[in-house]
């Protein structure tokens, strides 16, 4: 494709050589260059593109787009842009010929639920007999193929490239996590969403590195629903009714306590599912949902909003939840031996005493929680979730999550000043394997063993390495060990 072309109607600042050259790719990592690639100069947080020219051009680029002043290469076309993020958004949705046009797409934001949320949408969709392609933390599907991916919202010319590939696969609808990064840092930007979901907020994400206020937090989730055409937001969530005040599209609610366009009502709860009356535009009908807890139901009421607006018919909507299931998300990884083991990516103080109390509910035994608390993120939660766990559960068992740059007893410090306020029994082992195998070890009858915080993750994340590591396997290798 000409450069002119793929520039056309973007907002540039000022071109320095020829336009009218062929460029064979777009990339934003130099040593992903190509001979004829257009090279995008990002500033990262750590980072900057512009430093990288040298090594872009050695491989072969053949223009730049950029931010700054710079020397201008002799033989190189440069293109100079207010912001690079966007441009890249810009010019890789024209490169990959809009691929978002040829499909539905429905864009998940939130907190807490997105991925839930998403799977939910797409087994309903599935049992409408479409092709579907998903995007988000556990990766990209496009139909049953599975393809990797290192962020929950890809980098815009990855997104747009995905979105190019389902296209020509001939999916009908994609469903994607949006997270609050992918909308600040312009990863969605010039993505055509026909339906935004808002499931929730609280405080997650707030950091130096990520966002400094819940402020800033909800107005990146807000710029999704100034990109959409339909809006499914949940009114019950305090920054539900400000998304609706705020939102540029049309608004469907969806809630359990307050009035709603799509609600619950009669809701019946056990370990394994959740069963409510579902009120909507679409009809009502009973509808069962095999994920357990009250957030299941918010979560099941966002995707019936979804595909109810794409035309789906509740028959399907009901099929889709009774079939769903969600890779760690109150997954049951280990049941025997009169006890059983649940892996949930709850690392937040609400999702963890969403599972706690969902769990808590129906046991019959004792509920122990595992969990720590991530390193290098917001320290004031730490001693909220040992005072929730403290104040729910059983017995609690502080271990490590990713413990990353900070020491891992630092960390389980922070959340014993929470836990010692209930009073409650609790240990403290560090090292995660081995809190696993004494909870497994030390269980009695009728126990339900909650690992909280890495869910689907296979991964440990330390100060100087990366371990392998996925709860499935490791609760495998230590019943082998036991024996039982």
């Amino acid at each position: 494709m000409f450069l002119k072309d793929l520039i056309t109607g973007l907002d540039v600042k000022k071109i320095y050589g020829n336009t009218e050259i062929t460029i064979s790719d777009i990339a934003y990592d130099s040593r992903e260059v190509k001979p004829g690639s257009l090279f995008v100069c990002i500033k990262g947080f750590s980072l900057d593109g512009h430093d990288f020219i040298p090594s872009a051009i050695q491989n072969g680029a053949k223009a730049l787009l950029v931010e700054k002043e710079i020397n201008v290469p002799e033989g190189i076309t440069v293109i100079r842009v207010a912001d690079t993020r966007y441009a890249v958004a810009y010019i890789s949705d024209v490169f990959f010929g809009h691929p978002s046009r040829r499909f539905d797409i429905i864009g998940v934001t939130g907190t807490k639920g997105k991925t839930t949320t998403t799977y939910m949408i797409k087994s309903i969709l599935e049992a409408a007999r479409q092709k579907v392609g998903l995007i988000g933390t556990l990766g990209t599907r496009i139909g049953d193929e599975k393809i990797p991916t290192e962020r929950t919202t890809p980098e815009a010319y990855d997104l747009q490239y995905l979105f190019s590939e389902m296209a020509n696969k001939n999916v009908d609808s994609v469903v994607m996590e949006v997270s609050s990064q992918g909308l600040g840092l312009h990863r969605v930007s010039c993505c055509n969403f026909d339906i935004g979901v808002f499931t929730n907020l609280s405080q997650d994400h707030i950091s130096p590195n990520e966002h400094k206020s819940m402020e800033e937090y909800f107005n990146a989730k807000l710029k999704l629903f100034r990109m959409c055409r339909n809006g499914i937001v949940n009114i019950d969530h305090p920054y539900g009714e400000e998304v609706k005040k705020k939102a540029e599209c049309r608004v469907l609610t969806y809630g359990i306590e307050k009035n709603a366009d799509i609600k619950a009502l009669n809701i019946v709860t056990n370990k394994s599912s959740v069963e409510f009356d579902l009120l909507s535009p679409w009809g009502e009908r009973r509808i069962r949902v095999s994920v357990p807890g009250r957030f299941s139901i918010y979560n099941a009421l966002a995707a019936i909003g979804a595909c109810g607006i794409l035309g789906v018919s509740t028959n399907d909507m009901a099929e889709g939840l009774e079939k769903i299931s969600v890779p760690g998300r109150a997954e049951v990884i280990y049941s025997g031996n009169g006890i059983a083991v649940l892996a949930d990516y709850a690392h937040t103080p609400d999702s963890l005493e969403n599972i706690l109390k969902t769990i808590k509910d129906s046991a019959e035994g004792r509920v122990v929680c595992l969990f720590g608390c991530g390193g290098d993120r917001d320290k004031t939660k730490r001693p909220l979730m040992g005072e929730i766990s403290g104040r729910v559960a059983d017995f609690t068992i502080i271990t490590s999550d990713n413990p990353r740059t900070e020491e891992p007893f630092a960390i389980i410090r922070d959340i014993e000043e929470g836990i010692k306020k209930t009073g409650c029994e609790y240990i403290t082992i560090a090292d995660r394997r081995e809190a696993i195998k004494y909870s497994i070890t030390n269980a009695k009858p009728r126990d339900i063993i909650i690992l909280a915080g890495k869910g689907h993750e296979t991964s440990q994340i330390f100060k100087d390495k990366t371990i392998h590591f996925d709860e499935r396997e490791v609760v495998k290798e230590i019943i082998d060990e036991l024996g039982i």
